[in-house]
């Protein structure tokens, strides 16, 4: 079966609103997920009184399978099993993704929080924006122009100032917490570059359905089902599994791949810097912490950043979306 081939018309604006949309989830997901680790209040309401602590690594790999359980059968009632088949070489591009890039960043991200802290785990993870900056000026894809390299930077100093990085936890240094923070950049780093080239030639529901069954599969290595059996959930903690699911993985990751087909990784992965920005500011009004000066700073420069690595694209709307296929 062949391919099935995308106009390469971008359209920036669009691309943005649904890397936009996906930071936005993510971020009510992260304070959803930071309420359920705790049973901090959420909302008025403590989680403890109805809704026992879920362990991180559990609802990791609940969040994909659930999805997956939710995604498929809808694909199979609208499309039917024979269209969402895709050839054997593909196919390896899918779970290469899935594993190395969803189920990897993902891994990594939490083990990087348990060796050092948050602050810690998030700026070495949203480093990815200067690994994939790199990687098309290696490739020769783009030219690393200063307009665009400032914006990355700026990226970056926005992350590290929102999450606190600067004047409180500060950096906790452990070897194989750094490590699994820094391979967790390179997986998020990994999945827009791959991520962005599979999507200029199938559409964004079937790279989902095969990137979440790849990365179902990875996590009942990780964690197999008698561990979870073993935890003794009741519905409670399955039903807000599952709402956690479409938050956090199926709604998001849909508008992620949406967004990447209209842009290119350089812009997709700096605009996705507005997730921590979205979890600090949610987090603050919703669970009532206290939002720092230089958090607000950092927020701003985020914005700055996403504002001017897209000057360029309004300097010439009459440019092709630039695909470069997987190796």
């Amino acid at each position: 079966m062949k391919a099935r081939l995308h106009p390469a018309v971008p359209h920036p604006l669009r691309g943005y609103f649904y890397i936009g949309s996906a930071a936005l989830l993510w971020g009510i997901s992260a304070t959803l997920g930071r309420a359920a680790f705790t049973g901090h209040l959420l909302l008025g309401f403590s989680l403890g009184a109805s809704l026992k602590k879920i362990d991180p690594l559990i609802l990791s790999q609940s969040r994909a399978t659930l999805a997956l359980a939710v995604l498929l059968p809808v694909l199979l009632a609208r499309r039917g099993a024979s269209a969402l088949r895709v050839p054997g070489r593909d196919l390896v591009r899918f779970f290469l993704l899935g594993i190395l890039g969803v189920a990897a960043s993902n891994y990594l991200y939490y083990l990087a929080i348990q060796r050092t802290n948050v602050a810690t785990a998030i700026i070495l993870q949203y480093t990815a924006p200067v690994w994939v900056l790199l990687y098309t000026a290696v490739r020769a894809a783009q030219r690393p122009s200063l307009r665009r390299s400032a914006a990355v930077g700026l990226a970056v100093a926005g992350c590290a100032l929102a999450v606190g990085f600067v004047g409180s936890g500060g950096f906790r240094m452990d070897a194989i917490g750094v490590t699994a923070a820094l391979l967790a950049a390179l997986s998020f780093a990994f999945y827009n570059v791959g991520g962005h080239s599979v999507l200029a030639r199938y559409d964004r529901w079937k790279v989902l359905l095969w990137v979440l069954v790849a990365t179902s599969i990875f996590w009942i290595f990780v964690n197999p089902p008698w561990k979870i059996v073993t935890a003794h959930y009741g519905r409670a903690q399955w039903e807000f599994m599952l709402v956690f699911s479409l938050l956090s993985v199926l709604g998001p990751f849909s508008c992620y791949f949406a967004g990447l087909q209209h842009l290119e990784p350089t812009r997709a992965i700096v605009a996705s810097c507005l997730e921590p920005v979205f979890s600090i500011v949610i987090a603050a009004f919703v669970l009532g912490e206290l939002l720092r000066p230089m958090q607000t700073v950092g927020i701003v420069l985020v914005l700055v950043a996403i504002v001017l690595i897209q000057l360029p694209e309004r300097m010439a709307r009459g440019e092709e979306l630039v695909v470069e296929p997987i190796e």
